[in-house]
């Protein structure tokens, strides 16, 4: 499966450098965290790879595939999934439906010409069952006939994780994944990207605040203050370092 990389990917905002020439790789079977304190540039960066934003210099890379050019969209065929904070469904459809919708998408994709909606009943029950076979995934087989907007956060959040596994994605993206949700419904939705990571080849990475969930969940941390990196590798050896006890902690090291 293709590395997802970063080439000093670089936005202004005026005279403001949010993200400044973040170089980084993100390998199959790792998930990476990306940490550091309020506006260090992290869901910018996320933004960046994902297309919600242009970027002023730099380059997003899919193998050795350029996206840098491409929108949000066309990232997402090559395979970029991404779960934002705020989930983003179609509230009136059942979650059957949203997820039966993505699984034809991602077919009509793989077809030159896409799907003839017009075809025949057997091409439709094919994409219902991947559709249940998805949502028993996700632990939402139960819920199939309600409607998204009625779900909690957090079996919004599920959903939103069926849908980018319908789309066939290679890299999942998560900003907060566990922001607004009850102390209930966080260990279901941690549960989810601990089964994603046993898929070696899906690459994960993941914003997040809450240190208890990276120091679980990360193969590797990639620190961010405003918007320059400065510090990258394994969890136990980047939380231990003064740069991050100092910026993302506010913790100075003591005199010698």
């Amino acid at each position: 499966m293709p590395t997802l990389s970063t080439l000093d990917l670089t936005i202004r905002f005026g005279g403001h450098v949010a993200v400044n020439a973040v170089t980084a790789r993100f390998e199959p079977g790792t998930l990476t965290a990306i940490v550091g304190p309020n506006g260090a540039g992290k869901t910018t960066y996320f933004n960046l790879i994902s297309g919600q934003l242009k970027a002023s210099a730099g380059r997003v890379m899919l193998g050795d595939r350029d996206l840098t050019s491409l929108p949000a969209s066309a990232r997402t065929r090559a395979g970029l999934g991404r779960a934002f904070q705020l989930t983003n469904l179609f509230p009136n459809l059942t979650v059957h439906e949203n997820v039966r919708l993505a699984v034809q998408a991602c077919r009509a994709g793989a077809h030159r010409h896409g799907l003839n909606l017009w075809s025949l009943a057997t091409d439709h029950a094919d994409l219902a069952q991947r559709a249940e076979e998805l949502l028993a995934l996700t632990s939402l087989a139960a819920k199939s006939d309600v409607k998204a907007a009625t779900l909690s956060h957090g079996d919004q959040r599920k959903l939103e994780v069926a849908i980018l596994m319908a789309l066939d994605a290679s890299v999942f993206m998560f900003d907060e994944p566990t922001a607004g949700m009850s102390a209930d419904e966080v260990p279901t939705v941690l549960n989810l990207i601990r089964e994603l990571k046993q898929d070696k080849t899906k690459t994960l990475l993941l914003v997040e605040h809450k240190m208890d969930v990276v120091r679980e969940l990360a193969d590797r941390i990639l620190v961010l203050v405003n918007g320059t990196l400065v510090a990258d590798g394994d969890p136990a050896t980047v939380i231990a370092s003064d740069v991050v006890q100092e910026a993302y902690l506010g913790r100075r090291k003591a005199a010698a």
